[in-house]
């Protein structure tokens, strides 16, 4: 199982947790949470509305890391193609 990664003054911090409820897709954990199953680790960016309307609170806030942003990994073996070169710009931008 995932260990759930936190940090405090640069004190990293990995929780194995247990419960009734195992999931491999982010959006069942927050459908989850929202329907009162429990507590679930999810990017911050997926639950900022939920929290602004006071349908989920957020725990363990000075345990949390910021996060940088996502990452995106590509082979420079090959030239992308214009297609890839769209969705970068799209990822990027949008």
């Amino acid at each position: 199982m995932y260990a759930w990664e936190f940090e405090k003054r640069r004190r990293p911090l990995r929780a194995h947790v247990g419960g009734q409820l195992v999931f491999n897709d982010t959006k069942h954990a927050l459908r989850a949470a929202l329907d009162g199953f429990g507590l679930a680790y999810v990017p911050e960016d997926m639950v900022t509305n939920h929290v602004e309307k006071g349908h989920l609170v957020r725990v363990l806030m000075d345990w949390c890391p910021p996060f940088p942003g996502y990452h995106l990994y590509y082979s420079s073996r090959r030239k992308p193609s214009q297609a890839f070169g769209i969705l970068v710009d799209a990822l990027r931008y949008g």
